[in-house]
């Protein structure tokens, strides 16, 4: 992937005409853009930081438009009001960039207020319907326009980054049959068991090259392996289809 061309579509879109002027306004040396195109690189947080509207698909991978103007992530109005008092609700004021991943089968849900579950508490546990139902939520998030979700997590480590970082929310739909309702290539919550123990974690899933009977786990950060798992040892699996990132206001 051309990351120079990326950095220059982002260039353009916010009207910098020169690396001088865009160094500037991110609060940076004109040398350090220059070596962002040189080296084929930049800094993620940074221009998320400081570039409003910025689309993350287009800043990872270059598809899609620069702005998420017009795109389907869906923000809410700083002026939404919940009528659940217990209710998170995420706002402009708070997000920095929220994630849809939307399949052709989704229906977008109007209204919904999705559990926000403590992860070790997910983790104990086969997740159902049934089972999320009877665990106390830590909050609940709000949403308008999003596909159908079960719950939401917290989600820790850096095997997603720079998609996903420690500390970011995922929101899911459980998936019942890992045979048949699996989509190849999208990113889920999987819930394991290895050695004994239980682990949740984020990954891509695609075919094995082992077999049936096994699914490939691949991480976005290449620092992390890609991994073979026979299928007998996930307990639960969730199709993520939000995720959103929280400005720290501190």
């Amino acid at each position: 992937m051309d990351k120079s061309v990326i950095l220059k579509g982002v260039q353009d879109a916010y009207s910098f005409k020169t690396k001088t002027d865009f160094a500037e306004y991110l609060g940076i040396k004109p040398q350090t853009i220059s070596s962002w195109f040189s080296r084929n690189t930049f800094d993620h947080d940074l221009l998320y930081d400081k570039l409003n509207d910025l689309n993350p698909e287009f800043l990872f991978t270059g598809k899609g438009s620069v702005s998420l103007v017009n795109r389907n992530v869906t923000k809410v109005p700083a002026d939404y009001n919940n009528p659940m008092e217990e209710n998170m609700v995420m706002n402009e004021k708070h997000i920095k960039y929220a994630r849809v991943s939307n399949l052709k089968i989704d229906r977008q849900v109007t209204q919904q207020s999705i559990p926000l579950l403590d992860i070790e508490a997910v983790a104990g546990i086969v997740p159902t319907v049934e089972s999320i139902q009877e665990l106390t939520p830590l909050s609940y998030i709000s949403i308008p326009n999003l596909p159908k979700c079960d719950a939401a997590v917290t989600i820790v480590g850096d095997s997603m980054y720079p998609l996903l970082k420690s500390g970011d929310v995922v929101m899911f739909k459980i998936v019942n049959d890992f045979i048949n309702d699996l989509f190849w290539g999208e990113m889920y919550l999987i819930s394991l068991q290895s050695n004994g123990d239980d682990y949740i974690v984020v990954k891509f899933i695609q075919k094995s090259d082992l077999g049936p009977d096994y699914i490939k786990l691949v991480s976005q950060n290449k620092h992390h392996q890609d991994k073979d798992l026979k299928i007998s040892k996930i307990r639960s699996l969730g199709l993520i289809k939000a995720s959103i990132r929280i400005n720290s206001m501190s």
